[in-house]
C-alpha cells in the first residue's frame, strides 16, 4: 500500500507485487451562480482547512463564476479564511510550500491570527502557480470565471487527469453532470465538503486511503484481501 507522488506510485506497480497505490491529487472546486454560497463558503474552508490542507483529497482551488465570487469569499471568511491581497501574497510566496498553520503564515505577512483561523484565501489568475500545485497547505487560490462550463474547462487540467477528487457546489443539474463526466474522478463531491466522499459525513464507509491509480478508489478490508473462489459439483450442488 503506498500513498505518495507519481514516482513512488510507478515504483510499487513496478515491484513485482499486488499494489494498492494512492497517487497524487489537486482537487478544483467550481461554485457557480445556483450555489448555495453560505453552504459552499463553509463546506470549502471545512474541507480545506482538513489537516492544514496536507490530505489529498482537500480541496485545493476555487474556480467561482465572477457573479458571485465576491459573496462566496465572504461566506468564506465567515467560517474562517482570511483573505489576503496579491501584494501580500507575494510576500508570503518565500513560506509557501511548507507545512505551515494558517495564523503562522499570516504572521509572515503581518497579520495576526489565533488558531480558529482556517484557511489563507487569496484571489489569484487563472494561470497562478497555486493553481497547478498540490499545496498541501492552508492557501487557497480562487480564480474568478465567466461561468459554470469555463469554470469545469478550467478545474480539468489543473487537476493534472489524475482523476483523483473534485467538488462542485451547484444547483444546476446539467453543470453537475458535465463536471462528474469531464472530471471522471475517483470521487465527486456535490454541494458539500470533500471529505463528504470519504464516507465523513456522506454516504458510503470511512477510509483516507484513495487508490486512483491501480483503480480500487476507495479502500475497504476487501481491497487488501485475496479473493478466493471454492467450488462444489455434482452430488454436493444444488440447483
Amino acid at each position: 500500500v503506498v500513498t505518495g507522488g507519481i514516482g513512488v506510485v510507478r515504483a510499487a506497480m513496478q515491484s513485482g507485487k499486488r499494489a494498492i497505490c494512492a497517487g497524487p491529487g489537486n482537487p478544483p472546486v467550481v461554485v457557480d451562480e445556483t450555489a448555495d454560497l453560505a453552504q459552499a463558503g463553509r463546506d470549502i474552508v471545512r474541507g480545506s482547512s482538513l489537516d492544514n490542507n496536507i490530505i489529498c483529497t482537500d480541496e485545493k482551488e476555487v474556480f467561482a463564476t465572477d457573479s458571485i465570487a465576491d459573496d462566496l469569499k465572504a461566506a468564506m471568511c465567515a467560517h474562517g479564511a482570511v483573505e489576503i491581497d496579491g501584494r501580500q501574497l507575494e510576500r508570503l510566496r518565500g513560506s509557501l510550500f511548507k507545512d505551515t498553520p494558517s495564523r503562522v503564515l499570516l504572521a509572515e505577512i503581518g497579520i495576526e491570527a489565533g488558531d480558529d483561523v482556517r484557511l489563507v484565501l487569496a484571489e489569484v489568475d487563472r494561470d497562478d502557480p497555486l493553481v497547478f500545485s498540490e499545496q498541501m497547505m492552508p492557501i487557497m487560490p480562487l480564480v474568478r470565471v465567466r461561468d459554470a462550463n469555463e469554470g469545469i474547462d478550467l478545474a480539468k487540467p489543473a487537476e493534472h487527469g489524475f482523476r483523483h477528487t473534485a467538488v462542485m457546489h451547484s444547483k444546476n443539474l446539467d453543470h453537475l453532470s458535465r463536471m462528474a463526466r469531464e472530471m471522471d474522478c475517483s470521487i465527486f463531491v456535490k454541494n458539500g465538503a470533500s471529505f463528504d466522499g470519504l464516507g465523513y459525513g456522506g454516504e458510503g464507509f470511512c477510509s483516507f486511503t484513495i487508490a486512483s491509480p491501480t483503480g480500487e478508489g476507495i479502500t475497504n478490508p476487501i481491497s487488501f484481501s485475496r479473493i478466493r473462489r471454492c467450488v462444489l459439483k455434482d452430488s454436493f450442488r444444488i440447483v
